[in-house]
């Protein structure tokens, strides 16, 4: 089976009746309006404050298939299962159905519509902590579709519960989660004792596959620490449409399903090489050519920042796998973004012998500089009769593993700060962008345009077009309007429209490749009317008092505005 008519069969299965949900168009991979993550990670990222009860344009009931990007496991691509860019189908409830129906509508899903048998079906529940109490009934829904008490495993916070942040414990106040039910597929495979005594669904030993997670939202953070129910029990269920093809098609690796096949010849027929026989090499630039593609097509470019960070480690990862393998640009049909990135990685690693006649040069300097691993730097160093000591190589990946830890914690900090909280300061300040937006049209003209804001608790950074830095009157005009609107208590509301109908009504949208078929139109009265995917508060009363705190130029005809609350 191809991971079209998996696709097409999940779609069809949830959009048909009984289960009757509306199917919902992918987000772009770069969320506009949420500037707390880097990347569209799973279909359920956009939908955070519909689980807080905000009504949805399609109802209660949601269905899609959203293109994510994930680079937490950046590190593991190279085994027979880890991806950085992939497909999750997701199916949603907003306070609608809930476990007794999710749960034998994916095992209805799974056996039925795709035929996998039952008796390869494991599953895992919560077993509850101080907080939340053992998931029992789920426990009792799965075993009374068939599934024995023996395949049913019962896990702690660590792997059966949900929120962008992990525990409970590390959520930050405002944020959701709940308990997940997660479904594996078992190969059979011999246990490999390596990996522990005991073989279970978590077991790394590649056993076992999982498929699919049925996550009940049903709680949020308070200020005291404590877990509060929500207004609305949610269901987000999701599953990678690679890892449910490689399921059912028996293949123990997911490069092996279609979606991966045309880029995993072209790498052979350029190497006279296996894929058997290079298997990490070909998966890491299979998954990375693949993510590029995909950033590149919705406009990232490789840089030093955010996005293109991420664009250009994920080209020079895969650029160094070719260069081992022997193979160039031009067997793999690349696209010209991407080849143009390869060809500039090349000439860094030629130059690297001029870099490493300076003594003083360590061989993780050139890692964290340049992306250039030990190996390669072995070569040349070599070149520059250099020899990296056992000693070397030791404060190499000692070093190596700080980095690790410190990209991981940069990558969830994407989720505990920012808007992902929704902190009343937060949303304060992301509503007060709209009024400053808007003051500084009426001031300066309607030549201004928004390029970019980051907003913290302590302050927001707002980018926009203009010539030059604004006088001081024009700075007191823009912040005495901004407050006037917030002594006026104007409403703050929102309506869920096409983008073509947003551009008509009026409504300011300069990200328009990073939106959407649908968004969201905030409207403050007569004021401000402006496409956005962030929270807001309800009355411009609740912001208080903006202060500009400085503005500075930060390039051609860009400027920046820095403010804050009181």
């Amino acid at each position: 089976m191809t991971s079209n008519e998996v696709r097409e069969k999940y779609l069809k299965f949830f959009i048909s009746a009984p289960r009757m949900h509306r199917e919902i168009a992918p987000a772009p991979l770069v969320l506009e309006g949420d500037p707390t993550t880097l990347f569209t990670s799973s279909g359920m990222q956009p939908l955070i404050p519909y689980f807080k009860g905000e009504k949805h344009s399609k109802g209660k009931r949601l269905v899609d298939s959203q293109p994510s990007l994930r680079l937490q496991d950046i590190e593991e691509v190279g085994d027979n299962r880890h991806e950085t860019f992939f497909e999750m189908l997701g199916n949603w409830s907003l306070g609608d159905y809930f476990k007794k129906e999710q749960i034998p509508w994916i095992f209805e899903f799974f056996t039925k519509e795709l035929g996998l048998s039952k008796e390869r079906l494991w599953v895992s529940v919560f077993e509850g902590n101080k907080d939340v109490p053992k998931d029992t009934e789920t426990f009792e829904i799965w075993k009374s579709l068939g599934i024995p008490e023996e395949r049913i495993v019962y896990y702690g916070v660590e792997k059966n519960w949900w929120s962008r942040s992990g525990s409970p414990n590390e959520m930050p106040v405002g944020e959701i989660g709940g308990p997940d039910s997660e479904i594996f597929f078992d190969f059979g495979t011999k246990h490999d004792p390596k990996y522990g005594e005991k073989c279970h669904p978590n077991c790394d030993c590649g056993r076992f596959l999982e498929i699919g997670n049925s996550v009940y939202i049903e709680y949020e953070k308070k200020e005291d620490g404590s877990l509060k129910e929500l207004p609305q029990k949610n269901v987000d269920f999701g599953g990678g449409l690679e890892r449910i093809t490689m399921a059912v098609n028996n293949l123990q690796d997911v490069f092996q399903i279609d979606i991966y096949k045309p880029i995993i010849s072209k790498i052979e027929k350029a190497v006279g090489k296996k894929y058997e026989d290079n298997k990490k090499a070909f998966r890491i630039i299979a998954d990375h050519i693949r993510a590029s593609e995909a950033l590149t097509g919705e406009g990232i470019i490789p840089s030093n920042k955010l996005q293109g960070y991420i664009l250009r480690r994920l080209i020079r990862r895969a650029a160094l796998k070719m260069r081992q393998l022997g193979v160039s640009v031009t067997d793999l049909d690349i696209s010209e973004v991407v080849g143009s990135e390869i060809g500039k990685f090349e000439k860094i690693i030629e130059n690297g012998t001029n870099l490493a006649k300076n003594p003083n040069i360590k061989p993780f300097d050139l890692y964290q500089s340049y992306g250039i691993p030990l190996e390669i730097t072995e070569e040349i160093f070599a070149e520059s009769a250099r020899k990296i000591t056992s000693a070397g190589k030791k404060e190499f990946e000692k070093e190596f593993e700080k980095h690790k830890e410190l990209s991981r914690t940069s990558s969830s900090g994407m989720f505990k700060g920012g808007l992902a909280d929704s902190s009343e300061e937060v949303t304060k300040l992301h509503t007060a962008t709209h009024l400053l937006h808007a003051s500084l049209r009426k001031i300066l003209g309607e030549g201004v345009s928004q390029k970019g804001s980051n907003i913290t608790s302590l302050r927001l950074r707002f980018d926009f077009s203009h010539p030059q830095k604004l006088t001081g009157e024009e700075l007191t005009k823009v912040e005495d309007l901004i407050n006037l609107q917030i002594e006026k208590k104007l409403p703050v509301s929102f309506e869920v429209v096409s983008l073509d109908e947003a551009v008509k009504s009026g409504a300011l949208h300069f990200f328009a490749e990073k939106y959407g078929k649908e968004v969201k139109v905030y409207t403050i009265e007569d004021f401000s009317r402006e496409v956005c995917g962030g929270p807001h508060i309800k009355n411009t009363s609740e912001i208080g008092h903006v202060k500009i705190i400085k503005q500075e130029k930060v390039g051609s005809g860009l400027l920046r505005i820095y403010a804050k609350l009181g």
